[in-house]
């Protein structure tokens, strides 16, 4: 850990802190609502710090009391319980230092699309649909279809969702990529175990002060919404096709009955594609970039595999007994304890990387 900019930090949250009380500070919303950011995101590096140089004094303290035969035995006894802790404030402090996703706290657009396997991917991506939508109301996570396109067996050839809520992309990033199953499916008479796939997509939603869309580089198409009949059915021109037309992109949006709602929907989505596009630029730029799914939406890389026989999930980013979980659990909705073990792994890769970059430095 690097000790300067340890207190570099410590500086600028006593300095928000001073700001923050300032008249003028209360007079502009704007300036208060940005500096309480500051220190919300600062103020726990520097109370870890704290609490580790506490730490650190006590310690020294009782190295002094080893030195006394009659005080010895119970220093010794302390000595042990209290380098445990100073071993995990320092590892807390060193996960509070990593750099942060600035798309973590944002909303998120989700894409499953069914791939290899015909019907039974179809009826896969649904079962997925539905592991997600379990697991945002598991988090009270509002969850917005935005667009689908139904099969006859009630799968789903693609589904495009919103997901809003505290931290949703921080979680929900891991979860892009390929998804494959294996199980009997519906349509097979004989008992095989097939193996069909889907892909996930996961985009931060990103406004306008993020990512200026010019609007002069888009097609906007108007047509009826198609679906599996009944209330699917729009007997109005509502629905809306964005096409980007310098990168051939396409979004459609019709779950909404107003063509005004549709509209605004499907920029939102052209409008986190190309963000999400150019992300993917510069990380191709850069050559030391870690070869890994998470975060990317790239979909040609399979993450998971669900095998129903043997109730089990598998993700393949994870190693030993921790890369494999309870499948009726998790098809249910209860993600957490995957992604907390992929969360803990990228912040392990995070550190790692860290520490060949800085060397090892002791507070």
């Amino acid at each position: 850990m690097n000790v300067e900019r340890l207190n570099q930090i410590r500086r600028q949250v006593e300095e928000l802190q001073q700001r923050l009380q300032e008249p003028s500070t209360w007079q502009n919303p704007a300036l208060n609502a940005r500096l309480q950011k500051e220190l919300q995101e600062l103020a726990p590096v520097a109370e870890a710090l704290s609490a580790l140089e506490k730490t650190r004094r006590e310690l020294e303290a009782l190295e002094e009391m080893r030195a006394d035969p009659e005080l010895r035995e119970l220093a010794q006894e302390e000595l042990r319980s209290l380098t445990e802790q100073h071993t995990r404030q320092e590892e807390n402090l060193r996960l509070l230092l990593l750099p942060k996703d600035p798309n973590d706290d944002k909303n998120v657009i989700m894409e499953i699309r069914a791939g290899v396997g015909g019907e039974e991917s179809a009826l896969f991506a649904s079962d997925l649909y539905r592991m997600y939508g379990m697991y945002a109301e598991m988090r009270r996570w509002k969850l917005e279809v935005v667009n689908v396109n139904e099969t006859e067996l009630g799968g789903l050839k693609e589904i495009s969702f919103l997901v809003e809520g505290a931290g949703a992309y921080s979680r929900l990033k891991f979860e892009a990529g390929g998804h494959r199953v294996q199980r009997v499916p519906v349509t097979e008479s004989g008992g095989r175990i097939h193996t069909s796939a889907a892909t996930v997509a996961v985009l931060p939603q990103v406004e306008e002060v993020d990512f200026h869309l010019n609007m002069n580089d888009l097609k906007i198409d108007t047509f009826r919404s198609s679906g599996a009949g009944g209330q699917h059915v729009n007997k109005t021109e509502s629905a809306i096709r964005v096409t980007h037309l310098p990168t051939g992109l396409v979004v459609e949006c019709q779950d909404e009955r107003s063509q005004y709602k549709n509209k605004d929907r499907a920029l939102q989505i052209m409008r986190s594609k190309l963000y999400e596009r150019e992300r993917e630029q510069q990380r191709a730029a850069v050559a030391a970039e870690r070869k890994t799914q998470i975060g990317s939406g790239d979909r040609s890389d399979r993450v998971r595999t669900y095998n129903f026989p043997q109730n089990r999930v598998t993700d393949h980013r994870l190693q030993g007994e921790t890369r494999s979980f309870n499948l009726e659990s998790v098809i249910n909705g209860n993600l957490d304890p995957l992604l907390d073990a992929l969360t803990a792994m990228d912040q392990a890769e995070k550190l790692a990387a860290g520490d060949a970059a800085e060397g090892s430095i002791s507070i």
